[in-house]
């Protein structure tokens, strides 16, 4: 652990320890390639990750950039990789770090505009792809509305932590598919497309449905779970995606059984032939 040492601040004494910080640094326009640069700063306890940044920059570094606004946990703007961790910095206690080194780099899965800050627009695109909003089959149904919406309180509760998203990126920063796969639409939007489809006030399911039925779609989610457990407001996407294949085979189902058909369970089979050399299935034994 870091050496405590006390300091005074109006008037009383305040235990601090020294800690140092080793920030990714990146300059667009200077085109040398990354760097780390260290900082030195005494900390006291409460203080943290987005608040020791503010002060480096304060004190000791002005071009330092990172992004940041409510430094509540609520706008999902200061999300940065914390000793090998994706958090939001200001939620993240400089004092429960493990050792005296701070290792702050910008999230994996993105691009780095600047230093910490990271271009987030490929997550929101995703996002606003899988129309997260309420879809009504009557267009013209709001201009001439009767009444609210109405929704049961139980159909709230099936979907509410998934309301719960800040958008932050998180979870894409952690998916070990969307580092593989650009195209994977991705642990956040996915979520949220369940979210809306299970929604009763919702009746946009069929167009949700032929938007992530594909193979960078729900089916590329390999369930590493790493999205749930990054999530700082405890969604769990993961759980999302699982629930959203099977709306998405239900949906199907349904087709097949309007005989409307669909890409997943065709019709009809051609020209099926067995592959060779694959064994007999072994004897039933019950």
């Amino acid at each position: 652990m870091p050496e405590e040492k006390k300091k005074e601040r109006a008037g009383e004494k305040v235990e601090t320890r020294t800690y140092t910080f080793q920030v990714f640094r990146f300059d667009p326009d200077k085109g040398d390639g990354s760097s780390h640069r260290e900082y030195k700063l005494d900390v006291a306890r409460g203080t943290t990750v987005l608040d020791a940044l503010i002060r480096i920059k304060e004190e000791q570094d002005n071009t330092l950039s990172f992004r940041y606004s409510c430094r509540m946990g609520v706008c999902g703007s200061c999300g940065m990789f914390v000793n090998g961790l994706p958090v939001l910095g200001c939620q993240t206690q400089v004092y429960d770090l493990d050792g005296d080194v701070v290792e702050v780099k910008p999230l994996p899965n993105y691009d780095v505009m600047r230093d910490i800050a990271c271009d987030q627009m490929s997550m929101f695109e995703k996002h606003k792809s899988v129309k997260p909003y309420i879809l009504r089959k009557d267009t013209k149904e709001l201009d001439n509305a009767r009444g609210e919406y109405t929704q049961t309180p139980e159909n709230l509760d099936w979907i509410y932590q998934f309301t719960y998203c800040i958008k932050c990126g998180l979870c894409l920063s952690a998916c070990p598919t969307a580092a593989s796969d650009s195209e994977f639409a991705g642990p956040q939007a996915l979520a949220q497309a369940y979210r809306y489809i299970k929604d009763m006030r919702d009746e946009g399911a069929k167009e949700r449905v032929d938007i992530v039925d594909n193979s960078h779609g729900c089916w590329r989610c390999h369930f590493a779970s790493s999205c749930s457990q990054v999530c700082p407001k405890g969604v769990d996407p993961a759980l999302a995606i699982q629930l959203l294949k099977r709306e998405v085979i239900l949906h199907r189902l349904w087709l097949r059984r309007q005989g409307k058909g669909s890409e997943l369970m065709p019709k009809k089979i051609k020209d099926a032939k067995r592959k060779e050399d694959v064994p007999d299935a072994p004897e039933k034994t019950v």
